[in-house]
């Protein structure tokens, strides 16, 4: 217990810990670990002055601050907007006095049939507000006097005689898509909400990681993917629209913490901010439904699709053996994340299934596979004498096989199929590939917008406990039910009368 009280300690005190900076220009990063969030390209405009420096790649911003004040990294590219809010947020942050380079911003344009359509809508509406200045207005209340308590974004208003549109933004990217007051908001999401209002469309947002932007774009699954970083690989690949922002890219590193709050003090405003502020519980409670509906109804069809596929296999078809265990190799020998993401761009690319209903299906088709193995374990555990005695006795083959051979069975495969329902649980963790707002990504949000580590990842962790608690009791009291040495005495005489 005095161990785990350390861990948990040393992890709150990771946000608090200030070291003075020891560089002064890029140079003298060369030889030293640098952070940068993955696909963004930062790394390219530095690479020939720092050629000895390791790149690491991130998911979040708010994982690279955590890296840099742990050690693992001694500085990381951002953008100068980002590293504002970042500042705010953690006064010990600081950057080199020279910008690492400029990059343009521009949105990517989905492989559809709508594709020229809204590419020229698009440029028109960002040549129209270079022109009458509203860049320039979005880009001063969302960056230059950004307050992320109480600046709003209008998501009403929109006709939609046009369609919708399905927009991919990176979620919880502060000051340009995140959620505040339980809505989606920032300087991307106003600047596509205006472009809607003029053009007749309704915009539909997904939450993605950066990286899944331009391949679910580009498979056709959304029509617009914002704040693409442009170069001339993604050029030749993608269907950019013109430029809509730019911004210096910075180096940040650690400087000296400003802030004069003690330890406790620190704790209580994480508290609220992660929890309190905006009411972001709802958020974690939400996030809960979504992981228990995904791992309920995925062990439930999965359980069924898995019990129909050996009931066809059972009996030694050779054509349906072949065919599943062909089906059992590529599900076993795939990762989840893979898998979701085949299934969500591309075998359900053209369709409008959610990706929450994607991930059931992808799970779905995990525990099926797990369900043939454990049934055919179990199974081939019970001696085929069993199953000529219970014919010789006048059962039917049906009635064999569900009253003598898959009760046995049972006590052979429910260990296993506990272990599975755990590991299904914690496989859920990474639906939010495919934009699904589920326990982790609501806990990659919250920590992206309040910049707090600590109570995030450990209620999270604690939820999911008790979510596999809850799980595994439920399956462990059907084992222990048709578990014969646990029975009462009236259960194994019923149907007999006892002689006195």
């Amino acid at each position: 217990m005095k161990k785990l009280f350390a861990i948990l300690v040393m992890l709150i005190c990771v946000v608090s810990v200030a070291t003075a900076a020891e560089f002064e220009t890029i140079e003298d990063l060369d030889g030293h670990n640098i952070g940068v969030q993955t696909a963004v390209l930062y790394e390219e405009l530095i690479k020939d002055r720092v050629p000895s420096s390791t790149i690491q790649y991130y998911t979040m911003p708010n994982d690279m601050i955590l890296a840099l004040k742990s050690g693992k990294i001694d500085a990381y590219l951002i953008e100068e907007v980002s590293y504002g809010v970042q500042k705010k947020n953690h006064p010990d942050l600081a950057v080199l006095d020279e910008p690492a380079g400029y990059i343009n911003a521009t949105c990517i344009i989905g492989n559809n049939d709508r594709q020229d359509r809204i590419l020229s809508e698009l440029n028109a509406f960002i040549r129209e507000s270079n022109e009458n200045g509203l860049l320039d207005e979005l880009y001063d209340y969302w960056i230059a006097d950004f307050d992320p308590v109480n600046d709003t974004c209008d998501i009403t208003g929109f006709t939609g005689e046009n369609g919708t549109i399905a927009i991919a933004v990176e979620g919880g990217y502060e000051p340009f898509s995140f959620i505040s007051n339980g809505n989606i908001s920032g300087f991307d999401v106003d600047f596509i909400c205006r472009f809607a209002r003029e053009y007749g469309y309704t915009p539909e947002f997904f939450e993605v990681p950066f990286e899944a932007i331009a391949p679910g774009v580009e498979s056709g699954k959304y029509d617009i993917g914002m704040n693409i970083v442009v170069s001339e690989e993604r050029n030749e690949t993608g269907t950019l629209s013109d430029i809509y922002y730019s911004t210096p890219i910075r180096l940040v590193v650690l400087g000296e913490d400003e802030s004069a709050l003690g330890f406790f003090e620190k704790l209580g405003q994480s508290f609220e901010k992660t929890f309190l502020r905006e009411s972001r519980w709802k958020l974690f409670v939400q996030g809960a439904g979504v992981t228990v509906l995904i791992t309920v109804t995925s062990i439930l069809a999965g359980t069924v699709l898995g019990f129909c596929i050996f009931m066809l296999c059972r009996k030694g078809n050779k054509i349906m053996n072949g065919g599943t265990n062909v089906f059992l190799w590529l599900i076993h020998g795939m990762p989840t994340v893979l898998l979701l993401m085949i299934l969500y761009y591309i075998v359900f690319g053209s369709s409008k299934l959610s990706g929450t209903w994607v991930s059931v299906v992808g799970f779905s088709l995990m525990f099926a596979c797990s369900m043939i193995d454990m049934l055919r374990v179990g199974c081939n555990a019970i001696g085929k004498g069993q199953f000529e005695a219970s014919t010789a006795l006048g059962y039917s083959e049906h009635q064999s096989f569900f009253r003598i051979i898959l009760p046995q069975a049972a006590q052979h495969f429910l260990p296993i199929y506990r272990n599975e329902v755990v590991t299904l649980i914690k496989e859920t963790s990474v639906v939010g590939y495919i934009a699904v707002l589920d326990l982790t990504k609501i806990s990659d949000l919250v920590r992206s917008r309040t910049y707090e580590a600590f109570f995030p990842l450990i209620v999270t962790a604690i939820m999911y406990f008790v979510i596999s608690a809850i799980l595994t009791r439920i399956v462990t009291w059907v084992e222990h039910s048709i578990d014969p040495k646990r029975r009462k005495k009236d259960r194994i005489l019923n149907g007999i009368k006892e002689i006195e």
